[in-house]
């Protein structure tokens, strides 16, 4: 089976536990600035509740894949069908509660960003009470769509078929009937399209008011020389960065995917998507990080500690 490819492979598994270590460090360490910066009665913008919660939900994701990937790349006694669908169920709704997070963070950049005779301004003094009912509201549509996993997910021990799809060492996927496949794919095309379509629109909306900024600036000063950018403006290329590395990965994520439904259980598919899911709950904390200048003084003052230690 193509299982014990993955688990001798142990160039693999390093590369995964260590891809999945610096996330959970990265995440933990940005969710704690958030929660000493919410307790200590900083000022704080619209996007920091969304940015806290996506740190949040990307140490739980990632510490949950570290328990499934014992279960890939170290042999054990395995999981039980109640362990399966809660563990592999659990991954799936943290990764939905991830998009829609990222999805109305770019929301929130875009109204944030837009002018006062814009139709959005309005939505600027939104209290934290609306993001989080926003956010709460779009996770369950995301768990009641994968809800089949309930239904689906079960331990291979249980399996009379070898037409399955390998989830670990215990936990497989079971085949669904035509229509029951097809009205499921049409309701996450349906999910994934609508999600990134916001943030696509959120996006160009955001590129189209820097480039008006800029032809403004460039022509009040009277001069080829970009101005120095302001923290919005600051903020703005941020949210820019990570919806578009976002996207990229949802698109190499949807590619693996089809190749590995193409070829059944192939492990370096598999391997190579369940690197590529977590790339960006890895990196987007350092993103996040590399505009919040009390976190980058306190990282200097660390660096320049440990160069005078040595």
């Amino acid at each position: 089976m193509n299982n014990i490819i993955l688990h001798t492979d142990s160039n693999i598994r390093n590369t995964f536990f260590f891809e999945i270590g610096i996330g959970i460090s990265a995440n933990s360490f940005l969710l704690l600035f958030y929660i000493f910066k919410f307790t200590r009665g900083h000022r704080t913008r619209l996007t920091d509740l969304p940015i806290g919660l996506l740190s949040l939900t990307h140490v739980l994701m990632l510490l949950v894949m570290a328990f499934i990937a014992t279960d890939i790349f170290i042999y054990w006694r395995g999981w039980d069908d109640i362990i399966c669908k809660f563990i592999v169920y659990l991954h799936r709704i943290l990764r939905g509660f991830s998009l829609c997070t990222t999805s109305l963070l770019s929301v929130l950049q875009t109204i944030i960003l837009s002018p006062r005779s814009s139709c959005l301004a309005k939505f600027k003094h939104k209290s934290p009470h609306h993001i989080s009912c926003a956010i709460l509201l779009l996770s369950i549509i995301y768990m009641l769509i994968s809800s089949h996993l309930l239904v689906s997910i079960t331990a291979i021990s249980n399996l009379t078929t070898n037409d399955f799809i390998y989830v670990t060492q215990s936990c497989s996927i079971l085949p669904l009937s035509y229509h029951m496949q097809s009205m499921l794919s049409t309701l996450l095309a349906i999910r994934d399209v609508f999600l990134l379509s916001l943030m696509v629109l959120s996006t160009w909306y955001m590129v189209a008011l820097l480039c008006r900024h800029r032809k403004k600036a460039q022509h009040l000063q009277g001069t080829n020389l970009s101005p120095k950018a302001s923290p919005e403006q600051r903020a703005t290329q941020t949210i820019l960065m990570l919806m578009s590395f976002f996207v990229l990965m949802s698109i190499l994520d949807s590619i693996v995917s089809c190749l590995r439904t193409m070829f059944l259980n192939d492990p370096t598919s598999y391997s190579i998507q369940l690197f590529v899911v977590h790339i960006y709950a890895t990196v987007s904390p350092f993103v996040f990080m590399s505009t919040e200048k009390h976190i980058v003084n306190f990282l200097k003052s660390m660096c320049n500690k440990c160069l005078c230690l040595h």
